[in-house]
């Protein structure tokens, strides 16, 4: 498709705000199965994926969102072997677990195999042949029916899933009842991550539901976040453990260096001990915002992100 000087994608981030992309051109825009799907290249940020109005990750700062959502996780984690994660179609974040050489399998479950295939297609830079490497399982499925019906235990599991929109696919995979089935799927001294919607004051409501409903599963649950510029606000992240000893506040800069060194995880981008330490030590008044929220979601009572 080619480009125009008018060709812009806004993303409606609140009633009242957006934030708007200069498109140079649209590779695909499609609506799939379960979701409108599109990939451009924009002038800011580079190629872009987007889901059901959502950017789900750009080309320029993409390294910021994954190395966050992996990192803290598998080094809190004292020998992660078994991963899998719930989406997850760009293939970044499975290139980013693949980088800890104790991971001897790790299956990535996404519902959407026309957007994994274009992926594959258009956005090499993010999964950079990951989806071919032999620790590697893809498997396209629902993944909520995967969790049910497998038998197999896992070290972390990793939801890489789109926010939750009305009729859309991953709305399911957001409640309590959903995480009390993943924790029976984790090993004893398991951890349980995910992107936890927006960080921002006008959108926070989100994260605060998903964290005080993950607090009625785990004994351990720690919201992080950092800026992505691409996304325009803070993004968070919540890791949950089963045990007190996988407490990310217990794990210094210098033993996450020293576990990054021992896997053979070369240097990052974004993150190491340094910024570990920084990404959960949150400001006071998050803290007092987690701490008041008391809500639960359950099937009854879904949350959706604004759209």
């Amino acid at each position: 498709m080619a480009a125009r000087a008018d060709l812009w994608f806004k993303e409606h981030l609140t009633p009242n705000e957006t934030h708007s992309h200069r498109l140079k051109k649209i590779l695909v825009k499609k609506k799939t199965k379960f979701q409108s799907a599109m990939i451009a290249d924009t002038y800011s940020f580079g190629r872009c994926l987007i889901l059901d109005g959502e950017l789900q990750s750009a080309e320029s700062d993409e390294f910021i969102y994954h190395e966050a959502l992996i990192h803290p996780a598998f080094v809190t984690h004292p020998n992660p072997r078994r991963a899998v994660i719930l989406g997850g179609g760009e293939g970044a974040t499975l290139r980013e677990i693949l980088k800890h050489n104790t991971v001897t399998k790790a299956t990535m479950v996404d519902i959407d195999g026309e957007v994994v295939d274009w992926c594959k297609k258009h956005m090499t830079s993010w999964h950079q042949g990951a989806f071919d490497r032999p620790r590697a399982d893809v498997v396209i499925d629902d993944a909520k029916k995967y969790l049910e019906e497998t038998s197999e235990k896992f070290d972390v599991i990793v939801s890489d899933l789109p926010s939750p929109v009305e009729a859309g696919p991953a709305q399911e995979l957001y409640t309590v009842e959903f995480y009390r089935k993943l924790a029976q799927q984790l090993s004893p001294d398991g951890i349980f991550v995910l992107q936890a919607g927006s960080g921002s004051l006008l959108q926070i409501g989100l994260h605060l539901k998903l964290s005080s409903t993950l607090r009625k599963v785990f004994p351990i649950v720690r919201s992080y976040s950092t800026h992505i510029p691409s996304f325009d606000v803070p993004w968070a992240f919540l890791l949950c453990a089963q045990s007190p000893a996988q407490d990310p506040l217990r794990l210094t800069a210098g033993e996450t260096e020293k576990r990054l060194r021992a896997r053979g995880v070369r240097p990052l981008s974004f993150y190491d001990g340094s910024t570990h330490e920084g990404l959960f030590r949150i400001p006071l008044h998050l803290r007092k915002m987690l701490d008041a929220e008391k809500g639960v979601i359950s099937e009854g009572k879904p949350v959706y992100l604004f759209r």
